[in-house]
């Protein structure tokens, strides 16, 4: 079975204290047994025309689609999603199936 990821790419309304937003992602994350591993990253060097306006990505890893599926319905995913989601002026979501071609050495 392989791993299961949850990508998320966004833009954050002008107004939204983006580090009010992260503090209370990464609180979600570390409460939640289901995420794997959570890394997030702001862009610091992609052409505004590639980028489309997009500033963060978040990146979480599943064990399983059933894993993602819990972290998904749970209440707290849920209660933070409806204050994410206000914080946000576009979001692009994708959640697939993991294929590694290369993995880091540990």
């Amino acid at each position: 079975m392989s791993e299961f990821k949850h990508l998320v790419l966004v833009k954050f309304k002008e107004e939204v204290v983006v580090e009010d937003v992260l503090k209370g992602m990464e609180k979600l994350v570390s409460e939640m047994d289901t995420v794997k591993s959570f890394v997030w990253g702001k862009d610091i060097e992609s052409d505004e025309m590639l980028r489309q306006g997009f500033t963060h990505a978040f990146l979480m890893t599943f064990s399983s689609k059933e894993d993602f599926t819990a972290f998904a319905s749970h209440p707290k995913h849920l209660e933070f999603s409806s204050t994410f989601s206000t914080a946000i002026q576009n979001a692009v979501l994708l959640d697939f199936p993991a294929i590694t071609v290369k993995s880091s050495a540990n």
